[in-house]
């Protein structure tokens, strides 16, 4: 590939596309019917943000909690290179702590690397850790390079090529950030930044990445969508010039609701990696959950049996009880009642048979069995599944202490009962009308 080719347009006024964005009103999705195919890496895996976006929308955790979660990370990965790597903070003394107490675990992965602004003086955060990769802050848009740096594109690309060339004459593997690269111009100056890299990694005989920042969430992944909002084309239009698939990292955000499918969009037209961060927590609207990234490669390559899935039930157990999380319960694979149903023909057909309405094994692959929530939507069978899940029994759906439990129910509800009825409740009901029938709970 001749990068030499690859001209910057370097432009006096910014590309700002007020054909799609035109901020008053809501951004468009063009189309071109130019179909792009897919190219799936032979290998994909994760890496994460939880320490660095995941901590600009939240308190900061402390280093031994940063040390736990790592740990977790460590724990679902099984002996694997699934989460490949965690990106820290590097500028408090509380951040280089933290580096330092997960050095000291000595896990091969996830690997820790860093994040700086591409300014030589910060480089030095990098060097004095003795990491061997840093995220340097690239703004591609005429967004951030006219409206926020007030530069020209020229000038931009000097910036950053200088910092880069810091990193490699360091022997430190450069990760550059295309930030808001979902409004930049793709020819005019991605392709070109890219080129550059690319030369760059030619001449030092090293690894250069780029992570391709959806900072604004306007990503989508519809692959004949137009730039600079499909997916499919900008991975595919940098895999086109010979960046390698496993230099090739997608981070997003989640102001529109694509944030997962367009990570796993990237996977699929030829990014390695896909950007996560621990249930989706990160600046504004957030990032790709880490949790359903590893559900959505376990479909994508199949199960893995070294992954410890369990270990994400751990993980949330932990987050709720000791960092203040409060998931909504609904919240998918993690939340406390993401695989209980409510519905009374739901119940009777869990009854019958598990697999009707529950997603997948939900006890053997997270250790979560599935659950009936107690409402007027319930019905009997739903509360003899909660009383022989309860107290290991079998009783008949049409049993006269159902249906009397099942009438206090209606009327809680007749009443303008609007809250689901609580665990502590039905047992109090179910041993009132039972009485010493019962054995002991489990």
């Amino acid at each position: 590939m001749n990068y030499d080719d690859i001209k910057l347009a370097d432009i006096d006024r910014p590309e700002l596309y007020r054909d799609i964005f035109p901020y008053t009103e809501f951004p468009k999705v063009d189309f071109d019917d130019v179909r792009i195919p897919l190219e799936i890496p032979e290998k994909i895996w994760i890496t994460d943000t939880t320490f660095r976006d995941g901590q600009q929308a939240r308190p900061p955790y402390t280093p031994d909690q940063i040390l736990r979660i790592f740990d977790f990370f460590h724990e679902i990965n099984g002996g694997t290179d699934l989460i490949k790597q965690c990106e820290f903070f590097l500028y408090s003394k509380k951040d280089r702590k933290a580096v330092e107490l997960c050095k000291a675990r000595n896990y091969e992965f996830p690997e820790i690397t860093g994040w700086i602004r591409a300014v030589k003086a910060d480089f030095k955060y990098v060097t004095q850790m003795g990491l061997k990769e840093t995220g340097i802050l690239t703004s591609a848009s005429d967004y951030h390079i006219f409206l926020k740096l007030r530069k020209t594109r020229s000038q931009a690309l000097a910036a950053y090529l200088d910092v880069v060339k810091s990193a490699l004459d360091n022997n430190v593997i450069p990760r550059c950030h295309f930030e808001d690269v979902t409004r930049a111009d793709f020819n005019g100056f991605v392709l070109p930044f890219a080129a550059e890299l690319m030369k760059l990694a030619e001449e030092y005989k090293s690894t250069v990445k780029i992570r391709l920042c959806d900072t604004l969430g306007f990503g989508v992944s519809y692959p004949q969508a137009t730039l600079p909002r499909s997916v499919p084309k900008l991975i595919h239009g940098l895999r086109q010039i010979g960046v390698p698939a496993e230099w090739l990292e997608w981070h997003g955000h989640n102001d529109f609701h694509k944030v997962q499918v367009n990570a796993a969009t990237a996977w699929l037209y030829g990014s390695a990696a896909a950007n996560c961060s621990m249930f989706g927590v990160g600046e504004r609207t957030g990032n790709p959950p880490l949790e359903a990234m590893v559900i959505e490669h376990a479909q994508l390559v199949g199960t893995d049996s070294k992954i410890n899935y369990e270990a994400i039930t751990e993980l949330t157990n932990y987050a709720n009880k000791e960092l203040g999380f409060d998931l909504p319960t609904n919240y998918p694979l993690v939340g406390k009642d993401f695989n209980v149903t409510r519905a009374g023909i739901h119940a009777d057909g869990l009854m019958k048979n598990e697999e009707i309405y529950n997603c997948f094994d939900t006890q053997k692959l997270l250790k979560r069995p599935v659950g009936i929530a107690i409402t007027d939507k319930t019905g009997a069978a739903g509360i003899k599944h909660f009383i022989e899940d309860r107290y290991e029994i079998e009783i008949a759906k049409h049993d006269p202490r159902v249906i009397g439990i099942k009438d206090r129910i209606d009327t809680e509800y007749e009443a303008e009962r609007v809250s689901a009825i609580s665990d502590t409740e039905m047992i109090e009901w179910i041993e009132e009308v039972f009485g010493d029938q019962l054995p002991a709970t489990r």
